[in-house]
C-alpha cells in the first residue's frame, strides 16, 4: 500500500515538474526572442529594417503590419476586419508583450502569410523585434 501512495505521488510531482517546465519553456523575454531569432537567421538584427518591413505595403487584404497595429506601435491599433483594439505592440508600452514564445512564434506565422503572403524568416522576425524593443512609450 505504502509503494502505490509512494508511487502515484512520484507520478503526480513528476506530471506537476513537467508541466511547470514546459511553461517556463514558453516563458520569454523580449531580449530572448531577439537572441533566438537573431541565431537562427546567422546575421545582426536590424531595427531600421525592421522598421521598414513593418511598414512596407505589400498590396495584399492587409497590406502592412501597421494596418492593423497603427504605424506608431507605442499606441493600441485596431482589427482592421473586426475593429477589435490591438493593445501596443511595443514592450515598453505595454508589459508582458513578447514574453511568450509560443504565442509570438503563432502571431508572426498568421499575421506574415496574412500580411507578406508567406512565412516571416528567422532575419525579418528578429528585425521587428529589434525595432519593436528600441521604442520608448
Amino acid at each position: 500500500m505504502t509503494h502505490a501512495v509512494s508511487t502515484s505521488m512520484t507520478v503526480a510531482l513528476s506530471l506537476t515538474l513537467a508541466a511547470a517546465l514546459g511553461a517556463q519553456a514558453q516563458s520569454a523575454t523580449p531580449a530572448s526572442l531577439l537572441a533566438a531569432y537573431t541565431a537562427q537567421a546567422g546575421k545582426p538584427a536590424s531595427a531600421e529594417r525592421g522598421q521598414a518591413l513593418f511598414n512596407r505595403k505589400f498590396g495584399r487584404d492587409f497590406d502592412s503590419c501597421a494596418t492593423c497595429h497603427g504605424a506608431v506601435p507605442t499606441r493600441a491599433g485596431k482589427d482592421a476586419v473586426t475593429e477589435k483594439p490591438i493593445p501596443p505592440l511595443a514592450p515598453a508600452a505595454q508589459p508582458g508583450r513578447l514574453s511568450d514564445r509560443s504565442k509570438v512564434d503563432y502571431r508572426f506565422q498568421m499575421n506574415c502569410r496574412d500580411v507578406v503572403g508567406r512565412e516571416c524568416t528567422a532575419a525579418e522576425k528578429a528585425d521587428i523585434v529589434a525595432w519593436l524593443i528600441s521604442l520608448n512609450p
